[in-house]
């Protein structure tokens, strides 16, 4: 008779509980394209080559990188099926159409966007077809939201690429959210545009002291990228851009004209890098350039106001 008791007030009490509080999948249920990378903690990514994160908390979410309409549809839903708590926030990582575009969808759903002053600006003066002005912005190089009792620290690392650039960082969780500046096995994109390539390394530097285990890159070439990566993909990617520019030099040492470099320097422990072959010599010019003319995309410090919108 005690045995029935006790399971009847065991049950009872599992009833209410799921009565009062978010419900959220288990692993094993997770929606296609999910992972969980820590608790609470997951990557979204359809196979477009980018991937989102987001945090489930008790009092709602917090989402991060819409990336564009398309995958932000695709996005919430898969928050959704996660989770029955609704989107408090979408954070933009920095200003450019390919990653802030799709806030509306966000919006729709009631979430606050928000972006770095410099971005948000930007976007104001510069809205995509597809891109929707955030709610509000945040200045200065440090910006804490807390929601359900989790925090997320949102780090201005100043002049890298693009504007308002902004790294994530979940401290208890330790996870890291790292747009653009960290692609793991790949070689630097195509042309390298809108990169400040001496302040990208100086901000790699940085991204490097901050604690964490491990991170969501929105893009990355690695074979389970939705699981994401870890510090020592920022520590690749650094260490490629010296190595290259270590190569550059070593042919002006042979004497080698300038101009033909780009097209026959090497640097083989990357061959297997997603497209090595296709970006290296595009790489190289760029660097070639930025070490010719002098850096390249430039500003003052002061060009922006420390303000909040």
């Amino acid at each position: 008779m005690l045995t029935v008791k006790r399971l009847f007030v065991a049950s009872l009490a599992t009833l209410v509980f799921a009565g009062v509080c978010p419900t959220t999948v288990s692993a094993q249920a997770l929606p296609d394209h999910v992972a969980k990378i820590a608790e609470g903690v997951y990557s979204y990514g359809p196979g477009n080559g980018s991937y989102s994160m987001f945090v489930v908390t008790g009092e709602g979410v917090i989402a991060i990188e819409s990336v564009n309409t398309e995958h932000a549809v695709g996005f919430l839903q898969a928050i959704r099926e996660v989770t029955d708590q609704p989107v408090k926030y979408m954070l933009h990582s920095h200003n450019h159409w390919d990653h802030a575009s799709g806030g509306q969808v966000f919006k729709d759903a009631g979430a606050t966007t928000l972006a770095h002053v410099e971005a948000y600006e930007w976007m104001k003066a510069n809205t995509g077809r597809d891109m929707a002005v955030p709610d509000e912005s945040w200045g200065g190089t440090r910006k804490d939201i807390t929601l359900g009792g989790t925090t997320i620290e949102l780090h201005y690392l100043g002049m890298n690429h693009g504007l308002g650039m902004t790294v994530f960082r979940l401290p208890e969780q330790k996870v890291a959210y790292v747009a653009d500046l960290v692609s793991p096995n790949r070689v630097l994109f195509s042309i390298v545009p809108d990169f400040n390539i001496r302040e990208w390394e100086r901000s790699l530097e940085d991204i490097l002291k901050l604690d964490f285990d491990k991170a969501v890159y929105t893009h990355s070439e690695k074979t389970d990228a939705l699981q994401g990566g870890t510090k020592q993909d920022a520590i690749d990617n650094l260490q490629f851009i010296r190595d290259l520019r270590a190569a550059i030099y070593a042919e002006f040492e042979k004497g080698t004209n300038p101009m033909t470099v780009p097209g026959i320097v090497q640097v083989p422990e990357y061959k297997d890098w997603a497209m090595y072959d296709q970006w290296l010599e595009m790489n190289a010019w760029r660097l070639l350039m930025d070490d010719w003319m002098g850096p390249f995309p430039w500003r003052p410090d002061h060009a922006y106001q420390v303000r909040n919108k």
